[in-house]
């Protein structure tokens, strides 16, 4: 029987877990909301893939358990980890947390020793992304939500294709308006047994696509901003030390007036320099190592 599944949402339990090189506070949704708009919505059942941790997903099964209106949405654990060289991975109906920091092949050997399936999120997105590595995961990520360049999906799609691999579709959602923008329909019966075999048979179809919209982008970054001004700072001391004089007044400015229409603006030039950064590394395949960096001066220098 076919069912309706997210594949890739994190919730309130996915912050202080992303890594030093992110701000802590990743995602603001929280448990109960969480079940709320995916009884609204009628999925079947999601995996929770918080970064680096599988917390999150006892507490949502918990919560379910306690509420007789979920009853027939499945959940399901999954994690996504950094792996050593800051790319990230996707595991499926793992019962123990994979240590991040770990090699790409570490990473598999553990999910398949867990009996889990292992995905390549965002493979050709501008960071975190494994690129031409997936091939060594189980399926890829062909579409992501937050890919809002539509050439780091496109290159996914086509790198699918050329290597007759599994696709699947992540919402990545960080906000609750994103969950379930990206829906999978799986040929299985609804329990993680069923659900993984069918994952690695291919028996998994993409039935619902969709970018994150420019407000729901804008709230996310509102809200890791809101609640990480003090990393930001330390990490502008430290990697910016001779401007972080402007970070400081556009810190200043920001807090004036977080309503501001200059974040439309701002929206707006970021995702033309995203897509002609995009450009570059994906269609003229160019080295995309500096992105590692996150040197603004060169980023801006590729965009142009």
């Amino acid at each position: 029987m076919p069912i309706n599944v997210e594949l890739h949402c994190h919730n309130s339990f996915s912050n202080f877990h992303v890594g030093s090189e992110e701000p802590p506070y990743d995602c603001n949704v929280s448990i109960r909301d969480q079940l709320e708009r995916s009884y609204d919505l009628g999925l079947d059942a999601i995996f929770v893939t918080n970064h680096n941790t599988l917390d999150g997903y006892p507490q949502l099964l918990e919560y379910k358990n306690d509420h007789a209106k979920f009853k027939n949405i499945s959940i399901f654990p999954a994690e996504e980890i950094t792996v050593d060289t800051g790319e990230h991975v996707l595991a499926y109906g793992i019962h123990d947390t994979i240590t991040p920091g770990i090699s790409l092949e570490e990473v598999i050997d553990e999910v398949q020793k867990q009996g889990g399936v292992s995905s390549a999120p965002h493979p050709f997105g501008l960071i975190n992304a494994l690129r031409e590595s997936s091939k060594k995961c189980d399926m890829v990520e062909v579409f992501n939500s937050n890919n809002v360049d539509m050439l780091s999906n496109a290159r996914a799609t086509q790198f699918a294709l050329d290597n007759n691999m599994i696709q699947t579709a992540g919402s990545d959602s960080h906000v609750l308006s994103t969950l379930g923008r990206c829906v999978n329909v799986i040929n299985s019966e609804n329990n993680l047994d069923d659900i993984l075999h069918a994952m690695k048979q291919g028996r998994i179809e993409i039935s619902q696509t969709g970018y994150a919209l420019q407000n729901e982008t804008i709230d996310h970054l509102k809200y890791k901003i809101n609640n990480s001004k003090e990393y930001i700072s330390d990490y502008i001391s430290e990697h910016y030390p001779n401007t972080k004089w402007l970070f400081a007044l556009l810190l200043k400015i920001y807090d004036s007036n977080q309503n501001s229409s200059m974040w439309n603006i701002s929206y707006k030039i970021s995702i033309y320099l995203m897509k002609r950064i995009s450009q570059k590394i994906n269609l003229q395949n160019q080295d995309p190592s500096f992105m590692k960096e996150r040197n603004l001066a060169t980023i801006f220098k590729m965009a142009l």
